[in-house]
This record gives C-alpha cells, structure tokens and sequence, in this order.
C-alpha cells in the first residue's frame, strides 16, 4: 500500500512539475501587432500583460492562446469589430484605474498606430 502511494505523489509530482515547465515554455510573443483597421496596428505588450494580470484566461476566455486568434476570428465574424478593445482592454484598464492600480491606456489613438 506504502509503495502504491508513494508511486501515486511521484507520479502527480511529475506531472505537475511537467505541466509547469510547459506553460513556462512557450507564454507567446513578448510583443505582438495586432492589425486593427483604419485606426491603424496596435503594437500589443504581451508579456508586460501577463505579468501584470497572472492569469491567461483573463484574455483568452474571449479568444484562443493562438497566434494571429483576434485578426482571424474577426475575419470569420466570430469576433465583432472594437469587440475586444470595448469588452477587454478598456474596460480592464478602467477597472484598474478605479482600483487605483496603475493601467494602460483608454483613449483609441494612444494604442493605434503606435510603432515607436
């Protein structure tokens, strides 16, 4: 019974550890061009969003951890235009800022089109 326990922890600890390392692996681009229209590319901090957030699902509830999801689920009419800006980014920004936390920007020309 001892052996088939312990065999059962080294087991989950395996697994766990080999998930872990996983998801370490390959977190996405640390900075991405998300094409959005007239309004001109958003230049996307990735990898400053998910230190600031901790949790992927934050994001990728409304859209797969895939590259290139938005641009193509938009091309599929699975996502509405200004769909993500309204319902993710602003919102979590505003939400931010009422808490008192430090967020990013709100205003549609301080994301658009910036490639400096």
């Amino acid at each position: 019974m001892r052996k088939k326990l312990f065999l059962a922890v080294l087991v989950v600890g395996f697994v766990a550890t080999a998930t872990a390392f996983g998801a370490e692996v390959n977190k996405g681009a640390k900075e991405e061009v998300i094409p959005a229209g007239s309004q001109g590319d958003v230049k996307f901090p990735h990898e400053l969003h998910q230190q600031a957030l901790q949790d992927c699902k934050a994001c990728h509830a409304l859209y797969p951890e895939t590259p290139n999801a938005i641009p193509d689920m938009k091309q599929k009419g699975a996502l509405k235009p200004k769909q993500v800006m309204n319902q993710q980014c602003v919102k979590c920004h505003n939400a931010k800022r009422a808490a008192g936390v430090k967020a990013g920007p709100v205003i549609c020309s301080q994301c658009h089109g910036r490639h400096s």
